[in-house]
């Protein structure tokens, strides 16, 4: 008995705040005529893509109530009301999910507070009946269990008209998906602007100054050549070590652009270097990828701040394809090679996340996982120290080119720091091996 009754009274709440939804439908007819006098004028046309946004969040509110009551999620099918106001009005208009949601608030109307008034006429009598019966017959309730129905079947019919039809969720997936993409690539352009911007800036500011300085010297040794040779060939030792600076400044612009580390060694090998020279001790896991690393069998993966092995004694070493100990049972050791660009994201992702954890977290272990999925490379790395990184717009300039360029591939970055750590970025970039 005291079960049903709990049940009936959570059924009457759901009853409850359906009616509740009602009475607000009931406030959506008169906006509605409102929005339609003022369309027809031309003038008040501006309130009519505002006045839908109203009702599908009423909806929305709907679809949330039913599927905390049936446990089952309810998919919302919307054309986006974006751009200048002729388009917005005119999607406001032709979009089937607006037809839908204005059919449902006309029906939510009178179920809505229908079954909401059958379920209070219910409750007295189910408390007579089912008190007599289950306190004297040692009966289940069979009254009360009605007020349940009652919820069930607004939860039905809530379901049957908000669900959108095939077509109107290929449409909506579609519209999505390509206001995605629009984004994405504003953001590629974005991050493809501030690498230009970046390369312009390093040659400007470093290899072009030193070729300058380089061709002064020389020029300066051909006058001093004749009448004096000592100053001459001090001049031409100057040109040779700004000549050498200059090569390196060219190889640190190159390194940006694309690591020839990576066509050399490959992902792992490259992505070894990085943990061999990020100041940290780092554990790198290679699961089904190639690894050009020339990384001996049985040799310890956990490399020191100098890039010495400082792998603990007796614990595991994660190895090379040399032993295999970095397949899974079964799986073939096979040279899978992800596509320059995919390798190329994956490498500046872990140089920018052992970047940050050495220079902000104060950790002094990380660890970096690779992973060859079906149709992915899934790249982790996680570091022990004091956490607290912005996730989203207010995440540095580094996390967002991070994601800029995850983004440009279609991919996904996932960020976890809280206050106390650990620091936790995944990364999944799509690929076909």
């Amino acid at each position: 008995m005291r079960d049903a009754i709990k049940e009936a009274a959570r059924a009457s709440l759901h009853l409850l705040s359906g009616a509740v939804i009602a009475l607000l439908c009931h406030l959506m007819v008169g906006v509605a005529l409102f929005t339609a006098c003022l369309t027809v004028t031309v003038i008040g046309a501006g309130v009519l893509p505002e006045s839908v946004l109203l009702l599908r969040r009423l909806a929305g509110r709907e679809r949330r109530r039913t599927a905390a009551w049936t446990g089952a999620p309810i998919p919302e099918a919307y054309l986006p009301l974006e751009g200048p106001l002729p388009a917005r009005v005119r999607t406001a208009v032709t979009d089937p999910g607006t037809v839908r949601d204005v059919v449902w608030a006309g029906a939510q109307l009178l179920y809505g507070m229908v079954l909401w008034y059958a379920s209070l006429v219910l409750w007295v009598p189910a408390l007579l009946v089912d008190g007599v019966v289950t306190g004297l017959a040692g009966r289940r309730p069979v009254a009360l269990p009605l007020i349940g129905r009652l919820a069930g079947l607004a939860a039905d019919w809530s379901r049957t008209l908000l669900t959108p039809a095939p077509s109107a969720a290929r449409d909506a997936a579609l519209a999505a998906r390509i206001e995605q993409l629009t984004a994405t690539r504003a953001g590629a352009v974005a991050a493809h602007g501030a690498e230009l911007r970046r390369i312009e800036r390093d040659l400007h500011d470093g290899a072009q100054a030193r070729l300058v300085a380089l061709s002064m010297r020389i020029g300066l040794a051909r006058r001093a050549y004749d009448s004096d040779p000592a100053a001459a060939r001090a001049l031409l030792d100057d040109a040779q070590t700004q000549a050498e600076e200059a090569l390196a400044e060219l190889r640190h612009v190159v390194r940006g652009i694309h690591p020839p580390i990576l066509t050399d060694r490959g992902l792992t090998g490259a992505v070894r270097a990085l943990a061999a020279s990020s100041g940290l001790e780092v554990e790198v896991s290679v699961t089904g990828l190639a690894d050009h690393a020339d990384h001996p069998a049985g040799a310890p993966a956990v490399t020191g701040p100098a890039g010495r092995p400082d792998h603990p004694a007796g614990a595991p070493a994660v190895t090379g394809p040399a032993d295999h100990a970095d397949h899974p049972a079964g799986a073939p050791a096979g040279d899978f090679r992800a596509p320059a660009a995919v390798e190329a994201a994956a490498y500046f992702v872990v140089a920018e996340a052992l970047t940050n954890a050495a220079k902000h977290s104060g950790a002094a272990r990380a660890s970096v996982s690779l992973t060859r999925a079906p149709a992915a490379l899934r790249v982790r790395v996680t570091d022990e120290g004091r956490g607290g990184a912005e996730a989203g717009e207010r995440a540095g300039s580094g996390l967002t080119g991070m994601r800029r360029r995850v983004a440009a591939l279609d991919g996904t970055v996932e960020l976890t720091s809280p206050e106390g750590g650990p620091t936790v970025i995944e990364v999944e970039l799509p690929c076909v091996w």
